[in-house]
């Protein structure tokens, strides 16, 4: 019996602020590689997640939401997010099925009548309508743009997203496996990591404090002992926030420590010695030079 040639590609997930682009990602992968937050402009960057069965390999890219701009970074992140869309095999446009089709998503679909690349309609949180309200709302989409396929899901429960994974398997061509099978992401611990602290200060601060930190890596080695020693700056744009970081007595500081130390130490399967540093840099959001130094890059 002929081997069935192995198919590859990368598909982008792409739609407004918390739709569930990070959950599905993580349901995907089986373990958590993007963070989580009820709060808009949660990820940041492109998330590369890396999806291997017997016979395909696909590499997904979570795009930051795509989003009305309020400083530079906002534009970083909506050139980021439709920037990718020229590089890929096909793309999923994640649109939150309970709340109904809205602005972000008319601009969204407005931007992916330029494109050539398949585009998947998901419509995630099913389990949060009734099922008779389903029908009508995917004939509503259906005016929006000419979909390659329509796949109601509800990533935080994992219904339906097999189906959707046998859709994409559609529009992937021939071609080689990227990554070794056992690898989930191809970015750098360092930045996974950055990442689950910066998850953990977005789930315990309110009002701006969450849009305005940024986290860095400074330094991470591997002790004698075995121990992981992470050192990581957390970057705010004022005094007060660099308090309200830290909180009364650094309790806050200390409990966004032993939650995103509990994490990694899932994530490298280590002990973690994490030592946690609050800096003020003003106005980063808007500064070129900072935003690149905190690794926000146009367009990549």
């Amino acid at each position: 019996m002929q081997k069935k040639q192995f198919k590859s590609g990368f598909v982008a997930i792409i739609g407004r602020p918390n739709v569930g682009k990070s959950t599905l990602m993580n349901q995907v992968i089986g373990q958590k590689i993007a963070i989580m937050s009820d709060k808009p402009q949660t990820t940041r960057n492109k998330i590369h997640g890396v999806y291997t069965t017997n016979d395909s390999q696909v590499v997904f890219l979570d795009t930051p939401g795509i989003h009305k701009r309020q400083s530079k970074l906002g534009d970083y992140m909506n050139q980021t997010a439709l920037g990718t869309l020229g590089e890929v095999e096909a793309a999923l446009f994640l649109v939150d099925a309970s709340e109904g089709i809205g602005g972000g998503d008319r601009y969204i679909a407005e931007q992916l009548q330029k494109l050539k690349t398949p585009i998947i309609l998901v419509m995630n949180k099913i389990d949060k309508i009734e099922p008779t309200a389903l029908l009508p709302l995917i004939e509503q989409y259906r005016k929006l743009h000419d979909f390659a396929e329509i796949v109601p899901i509800s990533a935080k429960l994992g219904s339906n997203v097999n189906t959707l994974l046998d859709q994409i398997q559609k529009y992937l061509p021939p071609g080689p496996q990227y990554y070794p099978e056992d690898q989930v992401t191809d970015h750098p611990e360092q930045f996974v990591c950055a990442e689950l602290i910066r998850e953990k200060i977005l789930h315990m601060t309110r009002e701006e404090v969450p849009h305005s930190i940024a986290v860095t890596i400074e330094d991470m080695r591997v002790e004698e002992n075995g121990t992981v020693y992470i050192s990581a700056v957390i970057f705010v744009e004022r005094d007060s926030q660099k308090g309200i970081i830290i909180g009364k007595q650094g309790a806050l500081l200390k409990e966004v420590g032993r939650q995103a130390r509990q994490d990694i130490q899932r994530l490298l399967g280590s002990k973690i010695f994490l030592e946690l540093w609050v800096k003020v840099k003003k106005d980063w959001r808007n500064q070129d030079r900072v935003l690149r130094d905190l690794g926000f890059h146009r367009g990549e």
